[in-house]
């Protein structure tokens, strides 16, 4: 059953650490008349999926001032949604056909009293249900590709776009075409620093995600190998390992931390070493810093696919991240990205198409 949630108080997370550079004011846009008047209700996956709402949502011009969330109840959603409207629906994986009929008992259940104008979502799976629904009851609806997929489409990309009159948003302009719109990045907002010279590792983040049917032993082995050679003899290292099998590694390891206190960890870390994804990524970028990142290999039973490769490779093109499988990291790599800085840049508003 979806529960409705609201809190005033302002999230830890709005006071982020990180330097803003301004290299251009964006006026507010108040709400225009090229999309219909009326409440928008947000959807995401939790995870990356929602990062980049919550981020893209403040740069959506015409301005939204009245919006509602859906979303999976988690410590990061409660963490990063404190001072929403919050409507939590069951949790759905991919290609999760029971998940995804419930989520759509969810969507029918919030979308049947006219009480919302459009729907937008960045994925994953529960964009389907969500985005079909509102559009079966003459809904607008909105789908933005995540900035994992600078390739081409994800499942649910492939099978919202099948949907007649959903507006389409890549956030890569070298695939978007057509009924495919570019707006910009989520990465849009960051930017690299001044290189200065490595800190001494005394506290060091390693975190490889809370998915719920992948571990990432590779990542744990490789890092424990190498992190000795760099940081000092009496670091502090936090494991965040999630579903991985830990077992004879001799590490002081916990699968999952409140959304804030991994956040904290982040931002007092002189070091952030993660598997590949958004979520994390941004956060570390939020506070200055600039993570090794580590894609997980579907070969190697990690994920579902091979995206979070596509995800390293463009935070390591914009010189925002350091990134290397498991099996070639080295050192080095440890030592430059802990001298790497990132500056909060003022990215250009994303503009939603007419609906």
């Amino acid at each position: 059953m979806t529960q409705l949630v609201e809190r005033s108080v302002l999230p830890e997370h709005a006071t982020a650490a990180a330097p803003v550079r301004h290299d251009s004011d964006q006026p507010l846009t108040p709400q225009g008349s090229w999309i219909r008047p009326g409440k928008t209700l947000l959807v995401a996956s939790t995870g990356g999926h929602l990062e980049q709402l919550y981020r893209l949502q403040q740069r959506f011009r015409p301005l939204l001032d009245d919006v509602e969330w859906a979303t999976f109840d988690t410590g990061q959603s409660r963490h990063l949604l404190a001072d929403e409207v919050v409507h939590y629906v069951p949790f759905v994986k991919p290609k999760d056909a029971r998940g995804t009929f419930l989520d759509g008992l969810e969507a029918a259940r919030l979308l049947g009293h006219r009480r919302f104008a459009r729907v937008i979502s960045t994925g994953a799976a529960v964009a389907v249900p969500f985005l079909g629904l509102a559009r079966s009851r003459g809904l607008a609806a909105h789908y933005i590709e995540s900035a994992a997929r600078s390739e081409g489409l994800s499942l649910s990309g492939q099978m919202v776009s099948r949907m007649p009159g959903v507006r389409l948003y890549g956030q890569y302009p070298g695939w978007a075409s057509g009924r495919w719109q570019f707006r910009g990045s989520v990465f849009d907002g960051f930017e690299p620093g001044p290189t200065a010279p490595a800190p001494s590792l005394d506290k060091v983040v390693v975190t490889v995600g809370s998915q719920r049917d992948f571990g990432f032993r590779r990542a744990l082995e490789s890092v424990l190998r190498l992190l000795p050679a760099v940081s000092t003899s009496s670091a502090e290292v936090l494991w965040q390992t999630g579903a991985t099998d830990v077992s004879g590694l001799g590490i002081d390891a916990v699968e999952t931390l409140p959304a804030a206190d991994l956040e904290q960890a982040i931002a007092e870390a002189d070091l952030v070493i993660s598997h590949s994804g958004v979520g994390t990524s941004l956060t570390t970028l939020e506070h200055g810093k600039c993570p090794v990142l580590l894609p997980r290999r579907r070969d190697h039973g990690e994920h579902t696919d091979d995206h979070q490769r596509l995800i390293a490779q463009e935070l390591g093109r914009r010189g925002l991240a350091v990134w290397a499988d498991p099996d070639r990291l080295r050192p080095g790599d440890l030592v430059r990205a802990a001298g790497m800085t990132a500056f909060r840049a003022s990215p250009p508003p994303f503009l939603l198409q007419p609906d």
